[in-house]
Protein backbone atom coordinates (compact mmCIF):
# COMPACT_ATOMS: atom_id res chain seq x y z
CA UNK A 1 0.00 0.00 0.00
CA UNK A 2 2.13 2.99 -1.19
CA UNK A 3 -0.53 5.26 -1.01
CA UNK A 4 -0.25 4.07 3.17
CA UNK A 5 3.49 5.93 2.86
CA UNK A 6 2.49 8.54 1.28
CA UNK A 7 -0.29 9.37 3.96
CA UNK A 8 1.92 8.88 6.74
CA UNK A 9 4.95 11.16 4.74
CA UNK A 10 1.70 13.59 4.44
CA UNK A 11 0.16 13.97 8.13
CA UNK A 12 4.26 13.34 9.37
CA UNK A 13 4.71 16.85 7.33
CA UNK A 14 1.67 18.61 8.25
CA UNK A 15 2.15 17.76 11.78
CA UNK A 16 5.98 18.68 12.43
CA UNK A 17 5.27 22.26 10.42
CA UNK A 18 1.83 23.14 11.75
CA UNK A 19 2.34 21.96 15.47
CA UNK A 20 5.21 25.08 15.67
CA UNK A 21 3.60 27.75 13.81
CA UNK A 22 4.04 30.12 16.57
CA UNK A 23 6.45 32.49 14.40
CA UNK A 24 3.95 33.44 11.29
CA UNK A 25 0.66 31.75 12.25
CA UNK A 26 -2.18 33.94 13.67
CA UNK A 27 -1.44 33.65 17.74
CA UNK A 28 -4.82 32.11 18.31
CA UNK A 29 -4.40 29.40 15.32
CA UNK A 30 -0.92 28.72 16.57
CA UNK A 31 -2.42 28.27 19.94
CA UNK A 32 -5.02 25.71 18.78
CA UNK A 33 -2.58 23.35 16.85
CA UNK A 34 -0.32 23.44 19.13
CA UNK A 35 -2.30 21.77 21.70
CA UNK A 36 -3.98 19.66 19.13
CA UNK A 37 -2.72 15.91 18.68
CA UNK A 38 -1.40 15.97 15.24
CA UNK A 39 1.21 12.99 16.44
CA UNK A 40 -1.85 11.39 15.95
CA UNK A 41 -2.58 11.90 13.37
CA UNK A 42 0.80 10.72 12.55
CA UNK A 43 0.45 7.47 14.76
CA UNK A 44 -3.23 6.81 13.32
CA UNK A 45 -1.41 7.10 9.80
CA UNK A 46 0.68 4.21 10.63
CA UNK A 47 -1.73 2.37 11.87
CA UNK A 48 -3.23 2.15 8.32
CA UNK A 49 -0.81 -0.30 7.56
CA UNK A 50 -2.43 -2.97 9.79
CA UNK A 51 -5.53 -3.45 6.99
CA UNK A 52 -3.34 -4.36 3.94
CA UNK A 53 -4.48 -8.01 3.75
CA UNK A 54 -7.70 -7.31 5.15
CA UNK A 55 -10.30 -10.41 4.06
CA UNK A 56 -13.69 -10.05 3.13
CA UNK A 57 -15.28 -12.18 6.28
CA UNK A 58 -13.73 -10.14 8.50
CA UNK A 59 -15.99 -7.55 9.52
CA UNK A 60 -14.82 -6.07 12.59
CA UNK A 61 -11.16 -6.02 11.50
CA UNK A 62 -13.22 -4.15 8.27
CA UNK A 63 -15.40 -1.96 10.79
CA UNK A 64 -11.97 -0.91 12.53
CA UNK A 65 -10.29 -0.02 9.41
CA UNK A 66 -13.00 2.40 8.59
CA UNK A 67 -12.83 3.96 11.55
CA UNK A 68 -9.24 4.36 11.81
CA UNK A 69 -9.47 6.15 8.68
CA UNK A 70 -12.22 7.96 9.59
CA UNK A 71 -10.50 9.32 12.21
CA UNK A 72 -7.91 10.39 9.84
CA UNK A 73 -10.44 12.70 7.65
CA UNK A 74 -12.09 13.92 10.25
CA UNK A 75 -8.54 15.34 11.90
CA UNK A 76 -7.59 16.44 8.17
CA UNK A 77 -10.52 18.42 8.40
CA UNK A 78 -10.12 19.71 11.72
CA UNK A 79 -6.92 20.94 11.02
CA UNK A 80 -7.91 22.69 8.05
CA UNK A 81 -10.39 24.67 10.08
CA UNK A 82 -7.87 25.50 12.51
CA UNK A 83 -5.43 26.86 10.65
CA UNK A 84 -8.00 29.09 9.29
CA UNK A 85 -9.25 29.91 13.06
CA UNK A 86 -9.75 33.86 12.34
CA UNK A 87 -11.35 33.47 9.82
CA UNK A 88 -14.14 30.81 10.99
CA UNK A 89 -14.28 33.04 14.63
CA UNK A 90 -15.20 35.98 12.30
CA UNK A 91 -17.72 33.67 10.08
CA UNK A 92 -21.43 33.71 10.74
CA UNK A 93 -21.77 30.11 10.12
CA UNK A 94 -19.51 29.23 12.80
CA UNK A 95 -21.16 26.91 15.27
CA UNK A 96 -22.06 28.22 18.85
CA UNK A 97 -22.76 26.36 22.16
CA UNK A 98 -26.26 26.45 22.45
CA UNK A 99 -26.22 27.35 26.18
CA UNK A 100 -23.66 29.87 26.17
CA UNK A 101 -23.28 30.87 23.02
CA UNK A 102 -19.58 30.17 22.53
CA UNK A 103 -17.54 29.92 19.75
CA UNK A 104 -17.27 25.74 19.54
CA UNK A 105 -13.67 25.33 18.35
CA UNK A 106 -12.82 23.00 15.22
CA UNK A 107 -11.25 20.90 17.31
CA UNK A 108 -14.14 19.87 19.30
CA UNK A 109 -16.33 19.93 15.89
CA UNK A 110 -18.06 16.28 14.85
CA UNK A 111 -17.57 15.06 11.84
CA UNK A 112 -21.18 15.97 10.60
CA UNK A 113 -21.01 19.48 11.60
CA UNK A 114 -16.85 19.77 10.26
CA UNK A 115 -18.88 18.30 6.92
CA UNK A 116 -22.15 20.63 7.13
CA UNK A 117 -19.48 23.58 7.40
CA UNK A 118 -17.26 22.25 4.28
CA UNK A 119 -20.38 21.76 1.87
CA UNK A 120 -21.38 25.36 3.36
CA UNK A 121 -18.28 27.25 2.55
CA UNK A 122 -17.38 25.52 -0.11
CA UNK A 123 -13.99 24.64 1.59
CA UNK A 124 -13.21 21.73 -0.70
CA UNK A 125 -14.20 20.58 -4.36
CA UNK A 126 -17.75 19.07 -4.43
CA UNK A 127 -16.38 15.71 -5.63
CA UNK A 128 -15.05 14.84 -1.97
CA UNK A 129 -18.76 14.97 -0.52
CA UNK A 130 -19.54 11.69 -1.40
CA UNK A 131 -16.40 10.29 -0.07
CA UNK A 132 -16.48 12.11 3.06
CA UNK A 133 -20.26 10.86 3.42
CA UNK A 134 -18.83 6.90 2.57
CA UNK A 135 -16.14 7.47 4.42
CA UNK A 136 -18.70 9.00 7.76
CA UNK A 137 -21.13 6.12 7.32
CA UNK A 138 -18.79 2.99 7.29
CA UNK A 139 -17.22 4.58 10.30
CA UNK A 140 -20.42 4.62 11.79
CA UNK A 141 -20.22 0.89 12.04
CA UNK A 142 -18.18 0.72 14.33
CA UNK A 143 -22.17 1.29 16.76
CA UNK A 144 -22.32 -2.57 16.08
CA UNK A 145 -25.65 -2.88 17.70
CA UNK A 146 -27.38 -1.45 14.35
CA UNK A 147 -27.20 -2.99 10.78
CA UNK A 148 -24.82 -0.73 8.67
CA UNK A 149 -23.39 -1.14 5.09
CA UNK A 150 -19.67 -1.46 5.66
CA UNK A 151 -18.43 -1.99 2.43
CA UNK A 152 -15.66 -4.15 0.78
CA UNK A 153 -12.27 -4.20 1.77
CA UNK A 154 -11.87 -3.16 -1.85
CA UNK A 155 -13.83 -0.38 -1.29
CA UNK A 156 -11.64 0.59 1.79
CA UNK A 157 -8.37 0.62 -0.18
CA UNK A 158 -10.10 2.93 -2.97
CA UNK A 159 -10.92 5.30 -0.27
CA UNK A 160 -7.41 5.53 1.39
CA UNK A 161 -5.96 6.16 -1.88
CA UNK A 162 -9.13 9.09 -1.98
CA UNK A 163 -7.73 10.13 1.76
CA UNK A 164 -4.24 10.67 -0.12
CA UNK A 165 -5.84 13.13 -2.63
CA UNK A 166 -7.96 14.45 -0.01
CA UNK A 167 -5.29 15.51 2.17
CA UNK A 168 -3.01 16.52 -0.72
CA UNK A 169 -5.82 19.15 -1.94
CA UNK A 170 -6.18 19.92 1.89
CA UNK A 171 -2.65 20.55 1.96
CA UNK A 172 -2.37 22.79 -1.24
CA UNK A 173 -5.50 25.01 0.61
CA UNK A 174 -3.45 25.62 3.26
CA UNK A 175 -0.74 29.06 4.06
CA UNK A 176 2.56 28.79 3.79
CA UNK A 177 4.82 31.42 4.69
CA UNK A 178 7.10 30.30 2.34
CA UNK A 179 6.25 27.59 -0.77
CA UNK A 180 9.58 25.76 -0.48
CA UNK A 181 8.13 25.15 3.61
CA UNK A 182 4.87 23.07 1.65
CA UNK A 183 5.18 19.74 2.23
CA UNK A 184 4.89 17.71 -0.07
CA UNK A 185 3.90 14.07 -0.73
Amino acid sequence: MDNVEKIISGNVQLAEFWSNSHDWAPSNAAKLMSKSRLDWQVSLSHSLRKWSSLKENESGDLILAWVNLGVLVEGSMKLFVSVYLDDYSNDEDKYLNYKTNDQIDPDILAFEKLKQFFRKKKLVNEKWFSFLDRVQQRRNAIHAFKDRPIGTAYEFYEDVENYLGFLRDINCSLPYPDEMMRPTF
